[in-house]
């Protein structure tokens, strides 16, 4: 058996959701969920779990930082900085950012330039605390990182199934939980189900766990080797690979 937990971040406590999942050979059954929760339940958290996956940004653009910190300092702008939409856009996203794009047709919300910038700043103090708790921290989420950047609404598109809508009505959560259900059948939820339904923080803290679970026996996309520096920098958005039906397990990571 192992354990993971999933957090739906927000900017504030009051919309930040955590789960926690057991996984075991057959199930993995979700054993808590809460709502309005602080930084230090997270930290906690990751104290007690294998992974914990975090549905925030973890880094921002190096290319971003670089402008910035040009513009700090009053240095010229490199000879590249055209200020038109390819030169914008490269400093909007990070290369996880494009990976996703190129795997599911979508663009992140950029940490850069989106309403996502307060949330990173909250994630950036948690990493931060995790690390002074003595755990392994690696915005790339490599092991023994107990952290890992996770992204439910892609997750979702790599399931092939349909996410739209669902932040916004429970009605559309009840019809998409079912298709998680069908599409991952060994996930239980237990008494947990209603305030899914209820609230679409504590359905992505659930979605979030589940793919800690995929990135905990080594079931993502690995970054390519040439980004390693820069994505150990911007972050990395793990998203789960193979068959979503069938469990995932340690066999997987550490073969008997």
């Amino acid at each position: 058996m192992f354990r993971t937990a999933g957090v739906d971040l927000a900017a504030e406590s009051a919309h930040t959701g955590l789960a926690i999942i057991e996984w075991r050979a057959a199930s993995a059954r979700v054993s808590d969920l809460q709502l309005g929760v602080g930084n230090d339940s997270i930290v906690n958290a990751a104290a007690h779990v294998e992974l914990v996956g975090i549905d925030c940004a973890f880094g921002w653009p190096d290319d971003f930082v670089d402008v910035v910190a040009a513009l700090r300092d009053r240095r010229p702008l490199d000879a590249d900085a055209t200020g038109d939409i390819d030169w914008r856009r490269r400093l909007a996203y990070r290369d996880t950012d494009r990976a996703v794009k190129e795997r599911t047709g979508r663009w992140p919300l950029s940490v850069a330039t989106d309403r996502l910038g307060l949330t990173a700043l909250r994630c950036a103090v948690i990493l931060e605390a995790v690390a002074r708790a003595g755990l392994p921290v690696d915005r790339a989420g490599s092991p023994p990182s107990r952290v890992v950047e996770v992204y439910p609404a892609a997750a979702l598109r790599c399931w092939g199934l349909r996410q739209e809508g669902y932040k916004r009505s429970e009605e559309r959560r009840a019809e998409l939980l079912d298709a998680v259900l069908a599409a991952l059948p060994w996930l239980e939820l237990g008494e947990h189900r209603a305030a899914m339904l209820r609230s679409a923080d504590a359905f992505d803290a659930v979605l979030s766990a589940v793919i800690a679970g995929f990135a905990h026996v080594g079931r993502i996309e690995s970054p390519p080797p040439e980004a390693a520096e820069r994505v150990s920098r911007e972050g990395w958005i793990a998203l789960p690979v193979g068959e979503a039906a069938l469990i995932p397990s340690t066999s997987e990571r550490f073969p008997s």
